[in-house]
C-alpha cells in the first residue's frame, strides 16, 4: 500500500511537470516529496537489515523504483526551468531580470496656497490671489546622498509689509507699484545633501532656505500663520532668506541631557532686501538645542547670526543680524490626535554698520501660539513687533487670532483676522487661506 501511494504521487508530480511549464514552486514541491520518500525508504532498509520478511524486501524494492521515478521527474523539471529562458532568448524574446526602472524616478509632489482676503483700507482690491503653486521633486540618489528641487510659481497678495508699502498692505495701490501684477516662477530650493558622513557631519550644496531661526526654514504653505513673522519679513523680504551656497551640519557629540546641532553656511549674497545688489559672500551660523522635558513636552532653543555686505548704487554698509528663537510643544501621547499646544517665539536684532557714521539697530520680536482642541480644529493667535531697519524710529505691530480646520493631512483651511499698526496708523485685514498637497511632500515642518 505504501509503494502504491508513492507510485501515484510520483506519477502525478511527473505528469504535472510535463503538462505545464515548470515553475520554481513545482521544483520545490518535487524536492520536498523526494526528501519525504527518502526518509521512508531509509526506514524500510533498516527493517530489511534487521531480518524483516521477504514482503518487506519486495516493498522496499518497489519504493526504490518509485523514488528513482520522482528523482527523474525532478531533474527533468529543473532542466526545463533553466533551459526555458535560454530558449526564449534564442528565439529573440527578451527576458528581463533587472529591477523595475520606475524606482529611479523621483517622488513628485504639488502644493497650492490660495488666498481670499479683504483689507479695510482698500476693500475693492483684487481679493483673490493664487499665491503659490509649488512643484517638488525629491529622490534618494544613492545610500549616501539625496536631492530635492522645489519650483514655485508665486504671486504676491495678502502679506503685510508695513514699511515697504505704507498701511495699504499688499492689496492697495502702493503694493501694485512695488510688486507689479506679474507672477514669478523660480527655483525656491534645489540642492543635494550628503547624510551620514563621519563624525556626525552632513553637507548640503545648492540653493536652500537658510537656518536663521526655525520658521525661516519652513515653506510658506507649512507656516503656522499666513506669512513669516514681521521681524523676518522686514529684514529678509516677503519670501524669507533663501540663497545659494554650501551648508555643513554637525550633530555635536555631547551626551547626556539634550541634543545639540550646529549649522555653518556660506552663501552668495542674493537676498536683495538684506544685501541689496551685493554678490559677495555672506556667512550664517545656527546652534540648536533640543530637550525632552517629559514624555509629552519638549523645548527647543536656537541661536542664529548672519553677516554680509549690503551694497546699493551709492551706499554700502555691513549687515549683522542676530536672533534667538524657541519652541515649546506639549503633545500628550495618549490623546495626541485631539490635544496639542505649541508656542513659537523669538527676538531679532539687526545692525547696519556704516563706514562713515554711527550704527543703526532695529529690534523685533514675535510669539505664535496654537492649541488643538479637537481632532481637526486648531485655535491660534500671534503677536509680532518690529522696528524699521532703514528708519529705526518707525515701528509696527500685529495681532492676529486664527482658526484652522484640517480636513485631512492634504487639505487645510485657515481663517485669520489681522489688526495692524504701521507707523502709528491702524488697519485690519481678514484672510481666508486654503492650502492643499498632492504627493509625498506634505506641509513639512523640518
Amino acid at each position: 500500500m505504501v509503494v502504491a501511494g508513492w507510485l501515484c504521487v510520483a506519477a502525478g508530480l511527473a505528469s504535472e511537470a510535463q503538462a505545464q511549464p515548470p515553475t520554481q514552486a513545482t521544483v520545490d514541491s518535487l524536492r520536498a516529496e523526494l526528501a519525504r520518500m527518502q526518509v521512508q525508504l531509509d526506514s524500510l532498509m533498516r527493517l530489511i537489515e534487521s531480518g524483516a520478511a521477504p514482503a518487506v524486501q519486495a516493498e522496499a524494492d518497489s519504493a526504490a523504483d518509485a523514488l528513482a521515478a520522482v528523482r527523474a521527474a525532478a531533474a527533468a523539471a529543473l532542466a526545463d526551468t533553466v533551459a526555458q529562458p535560454a530558449a526564449q532568448v534564442a528565439e529573440g524574446q527578451f527576458v528581463g531580470r533587472q529591477r523595475n526602472l520606475n524606482v529611479f524616478n523621483p517622488e513628485i509632489s504639488v502644493t497650492g496656497d490660495v488666498f481670499a482676503f479683504v483689507n479695510s483700507e482698500d476693500p475693492d482690491a483684487d481679493n483673490f490671489v493664487p499665491r503659490e503653486f509649488e512643484l517638488a521633486l525629491q529622490s534618494n540618489l544613492d545610500p549616501f546622498s539625496r536631492a530635492k528641487i522645489f519650483v514655485a510659481h508665486h504671486r504676491h497678495g495678502g502679506e503685510i509689509s508695513p514699511f515697504a508699502h505704507g498701511h495699504d498692505g499688499e492689496g492697495g495701490e502702493e503694493a501694485e507699484d512695488a510688486h507689479g501684477d506679474e507672477a514669478e516662477t523660480e527655483i525656491e530650493e534645489g540642492y543635494v545633501e550628503w547624510v551620514g558622513l563621519p563624525a556626525g557631519l552632513g553637507l548640503t550644496i545648492g540653493k536652500f532656505r537658510q537656518r536663521f531661526g526655525k520658521l525661516n526654514r519652513w515653506h510658506p504653505h507649512a507656516l503656522p500663520a499666513q506669512q513669516l513673522p514681521l521681524p523676518y519679513r522686514v529684514h529678509f523680504g516677503d519670501d524669507g532668506l533663501s540663497q545659494a551656497g554650501a551648508s555643513v551640519h554637525w550633530l555635536l557629540p555631547i551626551h547626556g541631557a539634550g541634543t545639540y546641532e550646529l549649522w555653518t553656511q556660506v552663501t552668495r549674497s542674493g537676498n536683495e532686501t538684506l544685501f541689496g545688489e551685493s554678490n559677495g559672500i555672506s556667512a550664517l551660523g545656527h546652534l540648536n538645542g533640543f530637550w525632552q522635558l517629559t514624555p509629552a513636552t519638549y523645548f527647543e532653543l536656537g541661536l542664529s547670526a548672519t553677516t554680509g555686505r549690503h551694497r546699493e548704487a551709492e551706499e554700502a554698509f555691513d549687515v549683522r543680524l542676530y536672533g534667538v528663537d524657541f519652541t515649546l510643544d506639549w503633545t500628550p501621547p495618549a490623546t495626541s490626535k485631539y490635544r496639542q499646544a505649541t508656542l513659537h517665539g523669538g527676538v531679532v536684532l539687526g545692525r547696519r554698520a556704516f563706514d562713515d557714521g554711527p550704527d543703526a539697530d532695529a529690534f523685533g520680536a514675535f510669539a505664535i501660539g496654537e492649541y488643538k482642541f479637537a481632532q481637526q480644529w486648531i485655535a491660534g493667535a500671534r503677536y509680532e513687533y518690529t522696528e524699521n531697519p532703514a528708519e529705526p524710529d518707525e515701528d509696527a505691530w500685529l495681532i492676529a487670532p486664527s482658526l484652522t480646520w484640517w480636513q485631512s493631512e492634504f487639505v487645510r483651511i485657515r481663517a485669520e483676522y489681522e489688526f495692524v499698526s504701521a507707523i502709528g496708523e491702524l488697519f485690519g485685514q481678514f484672510v481666508l487661506q486654503t492650502t492643499f498637497a498632492m504627493g509625498p511632500h506634505k506641509h513639512e515642518t523640518y
